[in-house]
C-alpha cells in the first residue's frame, strides 16, 4: 500500500443508525488509513426509523426492508468495524478512551481514540402518568418497538388504539392504524396537532382526522391509565373525560441521549443537546457530536435547537466526518424542512414559522395563496394553501408552510432551496420552473405566492388578515366588501360584510364611501387584489383579506 505520509488515525463512533453510519462511510471515503470503529447497544444498525409507523400498518411488509445497511456488507464494502450489543458506559477525555461493555457477554474493556464521535440519537418522552408501565403502552422511536407492536396487533387483535400526543409520528401512526381497522383517538395537550406549524395551517387536517372518524381529543392530556374490565385499557383525562382502548402508543416528543456527554463535562445548551460548532465540534476539540443528541442553530432565528429529521443527520454526519479528516466543512444551521400525510393530505414547511420568528423578535410580512398544482384545465388538478413568510424590508424568504394534496412536496422543496440561497419574493416571482399541464401552470404556485409578496412590498396592495377584524370592536371595523358571486356568498359569508360582486364594482361605486377604509375579500384572495386595484386607484383606503373566505374557513373549524 502506498504511503500516505501520515499515522493511521482512530476514529470511534459511538450509535449506529443514521448518523453515525453516515460519518463513517463518510470518513472512510475520504481516508483509507484510518481505523474506524462503530459501537451500536442494539442489535441493528443502519434501520430507516422514518419507515417505522409504515412497518407497523403492513405498508411495509417485511421487516428487512427497513435495514438500509447491514454489518457485514458496511466490513466488506468499507473495512467498517462494527459492534453491535456493545453499550458505551463511559469517557474518559483525559486519556481520549472510552468503556464499553459487550452486552452479549457482559464483559467490560477500554477503547483507545483520536477523534470520537458521539451519534446517540435521542429517546421517546415518557410522561410521568399513573399506569404508563402497563404492557399495552408502547413507544414507537426503535426497530425493537415496532417489532413489539406489531407484534401485538397481530397477535392481540385490537379493536382500539389511543395515540398521546399529535406530531409527526403520532399522525403517522394514526393513518396506519386507520388502514388496519382500528378506531383511533389522538389526544394531545396543545389545541392543535403538529404544534410544529401555524395553526391555521393545520385545521385542515384536523377536518381530516374527525373526517376518517378519528376521535381528536385536544386540549387535554392523559392523568391516569388503569386496566378496563374486558382486559383493555381506562385513560382518565384531565377535562374529566375517559377512554377506553386496547392499547396506547406514546407520541409526546423526544429527549436527546446527551448523559454520556454530560457525564464527561461536555457543554450542553438549554435544549438539553451536546452543544457543537458549526463542524459539529463538542467543547472537546477530540469529540464531534451528530443527530439528535447534537444542539445546533436554527438556520433562520440563530435559535439552539435539536435537529430531529434524518436529512439534517446525514448532513451533520457528513460534516463531522470531514472536520475529522482536515477538510474545512459547516453546518448551514437547521431549517426544518418537513413533510407529513395523511392518507391524501400533505403538509410541508420549511424556515421558520410565524409562531418562531415573532418568538425571535424577527419582523416578517405573511401572505397567503391558493394555487392548483397543476393547470386547471388538465383533470385531476388539486388545491394548495401557501403560506408564505419574508422580510418586511428585504423580501428575503424566511419561512413558508403548505398545505394540500398532489405537489406540495415539489413546492416545499423548491422554497427550502431559496430560503438556503437567501433568495426573495422577487426572486420566487421570477423562478422559471418546468411546465406541462400534467405537472404544473404557466405560473407555478411558487411564481404565484411570490408574485403576491412582490406586490406587497411594491405596494401595489396592502395586506391584511383575519385575525385583525377579529380582533377589533365591531364599531372599530372597516367596511368589509366581499366580492364573490352571490352563489359563492350564500355557502359562507362573514357577517357584517356587504357584497358587491368583482364585475359590478366600478358600476357600484357609490355604494362605497371614500371615507371609510374597507377591506375586500374573496374566495383566495385574487379577485380581492383586483378590487383593492380599483378602488386604490380612485383613492380609496383599502387592504385586501390575505388569503380570502380560504383562511378564514381554517381559522374558524
Amino acid at each position: 500500500m502506498p504511503d500516505t505520509g501520515h499515522a493511521s488515525k482512530r476514529v470511534v463512533i459511538v450509535g449506529g443508525n443514521a448518523g453515525g453510519i453516515a460519518c463513517a462511510t463518510r470518513l472512510r471515503r475520504l481516508d483509507e488509513q484510518a481505523s474506524i470503529v462503530v459501537f451500536e447497544r442494539g442489535k441493528d444498525v443502519s434501520y430507516a426509523t422514518c419507515g417505522l409507523p409504515y412497518y407497523v400498518g403492513g405498508v411495509i411488509p417485511e421487516r428487512s426492508q427497513l435495514l438500509v445497511a447491514r454489518p457485514a456488507w458496511l466490513r466488506h464494502v468499507f473495512t467498517l468495524e462494527i459492534r453491535t450489543e456493545h453499550l458505551v458506559e463511559g469517557i474518559d477525555r483525559s486519556r481520549k478512551t472510552i468503556s464499553v461493555r459487550n452486552l452479549a457477554e457482559d464483559k467490560s474493556y477500554e477503547v483507545p481514540y483520536d477523534a470520537l464521535v458521539l451519534a446517540l440519537g435521542s429517546r421517546p418522552v415518557i410522561p410521568s402518568i399513573e399506569g404508563i408501565d402497563s404492557p399495552r403502552v408502547f413507544t414507537l422511536r426503535t426497530l425493537e418497538d415496532a417489532d413489539r407492536l406489531r407484534s401485538f396487533i397481530q397477535e392481540a387483535t385490537p379493536r382500539h388504539a389511543t395515540i398521546i400526543g399529535g406530531g409527526y409520528i403520532g399522525i403517522e401512526a394514526a393513518e396506519n392504524f386507520v388502514r388496519l381497522g382500528l378506531q383511533v383517538c389522538i389526544v394531545e395537550k396543545l389545541p392543535q396537532v403538529l404544534p410544529y406549524l401555524d395553526s391555521e395551517m393545520v385545521s385542515p387536517l384536523h377536518e381530516e382526522l374527525k373526517r376518517r372518524k378519528v376521535d381528536l381529543r385536544l386540549g387535554t392530556e392523559v392523568q391516569k391509565i388503569a386496566p378496563s374490565s374486558n382486559g383493555g385499557l381506562v385513560l382518565s383525562l384531565s377535562d374529566g373525560n375517559q377512554v377506553t382502548t386496547d392499547l396506547v402508543l406514546l407520541a409526546v416528543g423526544i429527549r436527546p441521549n446527551s448523559e454520556l456527554g454530560a457525564s464527561c463535562g461536555l457543554e450542553l445548551g438549554p435544549s438539553g443537546g451536546i452543544r457543537v460548532s458549526e463542524s459539529m465540534q463538542t467543547s472537546d476539540p477530540n469529540v464531534w457530536a451528530v443527530g439528535e443528541v447534537a444542539e445546533v442553530k436554527h438556520c433562520v432565528t440563530g435559535r439552539p435547537t435539536i435537529a430531529p429529521l434524518a436529512g439534517a443527520t446525514a448532513r451533520q454526519a457528513r460534516v463531522a466526518a470531514e472536520s475529522i479528516s482536515g477538510r474545512p466543512s459547516r453546518y448551514r444551521g437547521f431549517q426544518g424542512t418537513s413533510i407529513v400525510a395523511f392518507f391524501g393530505l400533505t403538509l410541508a414547511s420549511t424556515g421558520a414559522t410565524e409562531k418562531q420568528l415573532c418568538e425571535a423578535g424577527i419582523p416578517c410580512v405573511k401572505s397567503y395563496t391558493v394555487s392548483p398544482h397543476h393547470a386547471t384545465y388538465y383533470p385531476g388538478a388539486e388545491r394548495m394553501t401557501t403560506k408564505l413568510l419574508f422580510h418586511p424590508e428585504t423580501g428575503v424568504i424566511l419561512g413558508a408552510q403548505i398545505v394540500g394534496g398532489q405537489g406540495v412536496d415539489r413546492r416545499i422543496d423548491v422554497l427550502s432551496l431559496a430560503i438556503q440561497q437567501q433568495a426573495t419574493v422577487f426572486d420566487l416571482e421570477e423562478a422559471e420552473l418546468a411546465y406541462a399541464p400534467q405537472f404544473g401552470s404557466t405560473r407555478d404556485p411558487v411564481n404565484i405566492a411570490g408574485a403576491v409578496g412582490a406586490n406587497i412590498l411594491r405596494r401595489d396592495v396592502e395586506p391584511t388578515y383575519w385575525e385583525e377584524w377579529i380582533g377589533k370592536q365591531p364599531s372599530e371595523r372597516p367596511l368589509l366588501l366581499d366580492v364573490r358571486n352571490p352563489e359563492e356568498r350564500a355557502a359562507v359569508a362573514v357577517d357584517g360584510s356587504i357584497n358587491i360582486p368583482l364585475p359590478e364594482l366600478r358600476q357600484r361605486l357609490q355604494e362605497v364611501s371614500p371615507a371609510q377604509e374597507v377591506w375586500v375579500y374573496c374566495g383566495v384572495g385574487q379577485r380581492g387584489y383586483y378590487a383593492t386595484r380599483i378602488l386604490s386607484q380612485r383613492g380609496y383606503r383599502v387592504k385586501n383579506v390575505s388569503g380570502g373566505i380560504t383562511i378564514y374557513r381554517m381559522m374558524n373549524r
